[in-house]
């Protein structure tokens, strides 16, 4: 998702919380002070983390596409259930590490984004390495799993429901340590209050999204089945547009575990982080500058994800294969 968009999306939200902040004074104008407070740092901490947004939307919108038509609605809230539960473990994990061990934030941060860019990795070198009739074959089981009522589709998608609350548990800990960042001088209680809030919101707006875009498909046909020209050519249109829309997300999901984790892993180097601000600086100067300051620092941090990945990977089939040859000794 073009992350203009989200920002967008956002504004929208901090503008409601603007508005709740103001009904909150009118009710009770003993919190008004802390009112606007938290209204402000949650529309600062919404709009730091709509990039983060925009990868969390691509990524879990994919992962949770490819299950039969009446099973997406269940396995996207089966995701956004596990996503709450990441936000109720990070959100007082991070208060207790911003309190007791701050220096603890950037290398929790650096490993997920290393395994992050190790999934991406892996996604590519799958695709790469396996035959075209090995992933024929893994396709063929998932269509005749879908299409068997006697199998139990709930066990079947286990796995990929583990994998995308797994991705969207790093993706939450970069959201909460930036909202952290906003209000780390804050008061205790307002810093709470703007976590839970960011942290309530990002869940709802993505996987409101994600589930909106797994039934696009649904969408197409309703319209398509209805007696106005304009309502069957615009059903036509989403369900022709739909297939090319799924694998879209794929390959921006897969792009986006390289550019959080890359932006991680150079966030978290400070040499690196000056290195790679002074070539989207210095790419200002090139023509249509605005362009290529944001789109140099996104693709150099996507190269640093890339070489993470390659190397996590070639580490953990190492480690692997060692312990495959011990346990044969």
């Amino acid at each position: 998702m073009a992350s203009g968009s989200l920002l967008a999306l956002l504004d929208d939200i901090a503008t409601i919380l603007d508005d709740v902040a103001l009904m909150t004074k009118v009710a009770a104008k003993k919190s008004a002070a802390m009112a606007d407070d938290v209204s402000v740092m949650t529309k600062v901490a919404a709009q730091k983390t709509a990039g983060v947004l925009g990868d969390d939307l691509a990524l879990n919108a994919q992962q949770v596409t490819g299950v039969r038509a009446e099973r997406e609605i269940p396995v996207v809230w089966a995701v956004a259930k596990g996503s709450f539960i990441n936000k109720v473990i990070l959100v007082p994990a991070a208060l207790l590490i911003s309190a007791f061990a701050p220096w603890a934030v950037t290398p929790l941060l650096m490993i997920g984004g290393a395994f992050l860019c190790f999934e991406g990795f892996e996604k590519v070198a799958h695709k790469l390495l396996h035959a075209p009739h090995e992933d024929a074959a893994e396709h063929e089981s998932h269509v005749l799993a879908n299409a068997n009522p006697a199998v139990d589709l709930v066990a079947f998608e286990k796995d990929k429901i583990k994998g995308a609350v797994r991705t969207d548990f790093i993706l939450s800990a970069e959201i909460i340590a930036i909202t952290l960042g906003t209000v780390a001088s804050a008061p205790f209680v307002q810093q709470v209050t703007v976590l839970s809030g960011i942290a309530v919101i990002m869940t709802i707006g993505v996987y409101g999204l994600v589930a909106g875009i797994v039934k696009l498909d649904d969408l197409g046909l309703w319209l398509n089945g209805k007696a106005s020209a304009v309502a069957r050519a615009l059903g036509s249109g989403i369900l022709r547009a739909a297939p090319w829309l799924m694998k879209g997300l794929s390959v921006a999901g897969t792009a986006a575990m390289f550019l959080v984790g890359g932006g991680i892993l150079v966030h978290g180097v400070p040499a690196l982080h000056h290195a790679v601000d002074a070539a989207g600086e210095a790419a200002a100067q090139w023509p249509v500058g605005a362009l290529w300051h944001v789109l140099v620092p996104n693709l150099l941090n996507a190269v640093v994800g890339i070489v993470a990945g390659g190397l996590v990977l070639a580490a953990v089939t190492l480690v692997q294969r060692l312990r495959g040859k011990s346990a044969a000794h």
